[in-house]
């Protein structure tokens, strides 16, 4: 995610923002592992934490209101987070694999999803109070295409 700038991630809808987050998530814990083969704890243990980092921005994102949902994520996601730092404490890859094969499947389930919902790629017109503020410019795209085609 560090080509994303700042305007871009601003024009991004939340569901397209979950979807960034599981794929950082996911490829965050393959890191992880990969460096707990090659025994390099360090850099194998701020992979890990980057993952549960973003294990709890998506509980934090989590919509109660839409129901029992919410609720099931929250405990999935808790029970990644844990056997994260189980697999970082005890270098358990076998630990961290199985919560990348739950990971995955999250993310395919997701992504099926918002294919699915019509709605899903249009940010929401109603901002919150620090979105009232925030300036995003959009560039005029055609004025590109017409100076690539001189």
């Amino acid at each position: 995610m560090d080509f994303l700038s700042k305007e871009l991630l601003y024009q991004k809808s939340p569901q397209e923002l979950t979807s960034l987050l599981y794929e950082a998530a996911i490829t965050k814990l393959e890191k992880a592992i990969q460096e707990t083969k090659d025994k390099n704890y360090i850099e194998a243990n701020q992979s890990f934490q980057r993952v549960n980092d973003i294990l709890h921005r998506l509980g934090a994102g989590l919509n109660y209101e839409s129901g029992i949902i919410a609720d099931q994520l929250d405990a999935v996601y808790n029970f990644m987070a844990e056997e994260i730092v189980m697999a970082n404490l005890k270098k358990d890859v076998a630990r961290a694999e199985e919560v990348l094969i739950l990971l995955k499947e999250i993310t395919d389930s997701w992504n099926q999803a918002t294919k699915a919902s019509p709605g899903a790629k249009t940010r929401p017109t109603k901002a919150n109070p620090y979105e009232q503020h925030v300036k995003v410019e959009v560039q005029d795209q055609s004025l590109n295409k017409l100076e690539a085609g001189k």
